[in-house]
């Protein structure tokens, strides 16, 4: 292959004279690489060397960077740069030569048998490509020719290293081919030449793992390319003989991790469920795992729990469909449902003492999925042996769903917290799920559990337990329509007697009361029992995202029967916004639900809350205005005109979004007159105006004050009239003098809902030309100056 190096097979490659691709400035280029300790130089290095990979002489420099007297490094890069040559470059080499670069690869092969082992799978890799390159046309048995080079007696490496460097090869062979760049035509040729050649392969893979010669090294080599040949999707009845193998090394702790990565992949074949015998005979294997997996567990040994709990769940979950239909065979695969089971409720707290209880959870999705797919008949059958396993299995996530004590808690990173509300979330969404199999007996069960631990005297009260079952029941409620239970009514009752000492608990009392806002809607005589809990947790910061969040919930929904309530919903508001307990958005939040309390008001009520609410910004506001602009007072700023906006986001007294979503409505006669928040706007029109003159060239502030504009044209629609003329000639004033998108899209919103209306056509067509003008003639001046920058 050495004279390849006029082939014009690195086209593009930049191989110009300048770049003197040499063994030794390749060699000096590694070295800089790996040594140099100028991250510069090292980025050049490498930028020249992956020139040097491509380039035609890779063809000559290569062979010479495998030569015994280099190190590794320069060895390895010899292989990886055939490597490249052979898998992008295979039409530049003349067919003439296959069988010498065959021929010296083997050779190079069988030398690092006994040599280093990135050099070899680097080596094989390459000659993995050249096969794949050649089939089935060129080298029609290239796997049976493998197998048959590496057993030859006459070879000078002893037979443990051929066997080794056959299996690195046979290992890489289909892992090459998952990542070959061949064409889609040629790659089907290729899958079904390769599932042919299996018959070369796994005879050979049976013996050397069920011989007991066979030392440990080899046998992990064997799992391995057993588990990389699975996924060319061989069939799985040809798979049994070496999957029982397997299922055997499970025994032995340094053939495990590779045993269970074997059966895995071999049982986790898409085509895999056309095999139903062997998949049946796979059931008592999986199950005899069952002592060793609670050995594993009370020893704590999380590794070997973690495996045996995948090899379950890739033969249930993969082929629970398949194993069903098997009618007759129903209790085995009931004992691998309830060995699943052991899994999820494995002890211990996910994911500091235990990681595997995760890996089951999909599991439960698709057996309930595949048993309500049956028709009428079989699936009532299945609902009767399943129904127990799944309220089993309610109770298994809710206990894994508890927090650990206060002082464990406390120990756990932040990271571990994090993974721990995630897998919470998962249990939530499976909880939600499995309701569409329990429907409302699950809503029953969790009620009587509840009122037994409020109203027990018998157990020591645990908070963690009251916590879980809420968070239960807040997960269904929060997505099923509970209006219908009869048992909501006696938790909302409950609610009140739990015993808050906790954060995790009082966050999951507010938002399990947030979920039920609906019900309160239609039962709005309970509300009483659990607006104070609410009102209460407002002045916790530690509270804050889950107490605004369900009191805006309960402002959306309930704001015709909150006028009884609503003096003391706005005192409490008012009180915490002012000693500015929560954040930024939490701030917003509450700004909202107070607009959906005020839109059920009287307009006399709302203009005298309205007053008492945004005085004190109005006046902050006013200060702000004199000032010089600055950072700090521009935050300021963009928070108020933020807390405005969010405000008159939901004060709708008209009720548009009533009329839109259609619902049945008890609102207020629609109110004659001015509308509060228009009266407002004109109140603080000019102030609005001042504040603009001072930062209009800051986006952000111009964004905050375009926002309360554009916020309440969309709520109030044709009762933002009044504003129309002034507001469209401040607009047109803005973007005349500095044009921002964010006035863009509010002409745009105004355009939108008042140009059909004969009344407002002035104004608005006048900023609509104003603004066309002003955008064309930016766009003319743009490209005036591109022009005037274009060379001659």
């Amino acid at each position: 292959m050495e004279r390849r190096e006029e082939q014009p097979g690195a086209a593009g490659a930049g191989a110009a004279p300048a770049l003197d691709f040499t063994v030794e400035n390749v060699e000096k280029a590694l070295h800089q690489l790996y040594y140099d300790p100028n991250i510069e130089n090292k980025n050049l290095a490498q930028k020249w060397l992956m020139q040097a990979q491509v380039s035609p002489q890779a063809w000559h420099f290569s062979w010479q960077l495998l030569q015994p007297d280099k190190v590794p490094e320069i060895q390895y890069f010899g292989a990886s740069a055939l490597h490249i040559k052979i898998s992008r470059y295979w039409s530049d080499i003349p067919t003439d030569q296959y069988e010498s670069l065959k021929a010296q690869l083997f050779t190079q092969i069988t030398r690092f048998a006994s040599g280093s082992k990135i050099v070899l799978t680097r080596l094989c890799v390459a000659l993995a490509s050249l096969a794949l390159s050649m089939m089935p046309d060129a080298w029609p048995c290239a796997v049976a020719d493998m197998v048959r080079l590496f057993q030859a007696e006459d070879s000078p490496v002893d037979g443990q290293g051929r066997c080794l460097a056959l299996l690195e090869l046979l290992t890489v062979l289909p892992e090459e081919f998952q990542t070959s760049r061949l064409p889609q035509y040629r790659k089907g040729l290729v899958r079904t030449s390769l599932a042919m050649e299996c018959g070369a392969v796994f005879p050979l893979l049976e013996q050397l793992l069920q011989q007991p010669s066979s030392p440990s090294c080899v046998r992990q080599k064997v799992l391995k390319c057993f588990s990389s040949w699975v996924q060319l999707e061989v069939p799985l009845q040809d798979c049994e003989a070496l999957i029982q193998a397997a299922f055997t090394a499970l025994q032995d702790s340094e053939l495990f991790d590779s045993s269970v990565e074997a059966i895995v992949n071999a049982i986790s074949q898409p085509d895999a469920q056309r095999y139903v015998n062997t998949l049946l005979k796979l059931i008592p294997l999986v199950l005899g795992l069952q002592d060793q997996l609670r050995q594993a567990v009370q020893n704590g040994d999380m590794e070997t729990s973690h495996g045996i709990c995948r090899v379950a769940v890739a033969l249930g979950e993969n082929h629970s469909r398949a194993l069903l239909d098997q009618v007759e065979h129903w209790q085995s695969f009931l004992a691998l449902v309830n060995m699943i089971m052991f899994c999820t409720g494995i002890p211990g707290h996910y994911p500091v003492n235990e990681t595997t209880s995760s890996l089951t959870l999909t599991f439960w999705y698709t057996l309930q999925d595949d048993i309500l797919s049956f028709e009428a008949e079989k699936q009532a059958v299945y609902q009767q042996v399943y129904r127990p396993v799944y309220f089993q299995l309610v109770d298994v996530l809710l206990h894994k769903a508890q927090f650990p004590s206060d002082e464990e808690y406390g120990f756990w990173s932040s990271d571990e917290k994090e993974q721990f509300r995630i897998y919470r979330v998962d249990i939530s969404d499976t909880l939600m799920y499995v309701y569409e199999m329990l429907g409302a007996e699950l809503l029953s069960n969790l009620y009587d559990k509840l009122g037994r631990l409020l109203t027990s005297s018998e157990e020591p009260y645990s908070w963690q337990h009251t916590e879980a079952l809420l968070y239960g029941f807040q997960s269904i409620a929060e997505t099923i329509d509970v209006n219908y239970s009869d048992v909501v009514p006696g938790l909302i009752g409950l609610i009140p007697r739990i015993s808050i000492s906790n954060v995790q608990l009082a966050d999951t009392v507010m938002f399990t009361i947030g979920a039920l806002s609906e019900w309160l809607a239609d039962h709005p005589v309970m509300i009483n029992s659990v607006l104070p809990l609410v009102l209460h947790a407002l002045g916790n910061p530690e509270l804050s995202v889950s107490s605004v969040s369900t009191l805006k919930k309960i402002c959306r929904e309930c704001k015709y029967d909150l006028p009884p309530y609503a003096a003391n919903i706005v005192a409490v508001s008012q009180d915490v916004l002012m000693k500015q307990i929560h954040k930024t958005s939490q701030c917003m939040w509450l700004m909202q639900a107070l607009g959906f309390l005020l839109s059920a008001l009287q307009v006399e009520e709302i203009l005298k809350n309205l007053h008492s609410l945004i005085s004190p910004y109005i006046q902050q506001l006013e200060k702000l205005a004199e000032e010089i602009p600055n950072p700090s007072n521009k935050l300021a700023i963009v928070h108020i005109l933020g807390l405005l906006s969010n405000l008159f986001t939901t004060l709708d007294v008209s009720h548009h979004e009533d009329d839109h979503e259609g619902s049945e409505l008890r609102k207020l006669p629609v109110p004659q007159g001015p509308n509060p928040v228009v009266v407002v706007l004109q109140q603080v029109f000019q102030l609005i105006q001042k504040v603009l003159s001072k930062w209009l060239n800051d986006a952000q502030v111009v964004e905050a004050v375009c926002a309360i504009f554009e916020k309440s044209v969309k709520t109030l629609l044709d009762d933002f009239a009044p504003m129309v003329p002034q507001l469209c000639e401040m607009l047109g004033r803005m973007y005349s003098t500095i044009p921002q998108a964010s006035a863009l899209d509010l002409t745009r919103q105004l355009v939108h809902i008042f140009a059909h209306e004969p009344a407002h056509f002035p104004p608005i067509e006048a900023l609509f030309l104003l603004v066309t003008s002003v955008t064309l003639t930016l766009f003319q001046q743009g490209s005036e100056a591109e022009t005037r920058f274009v060379p001659v």
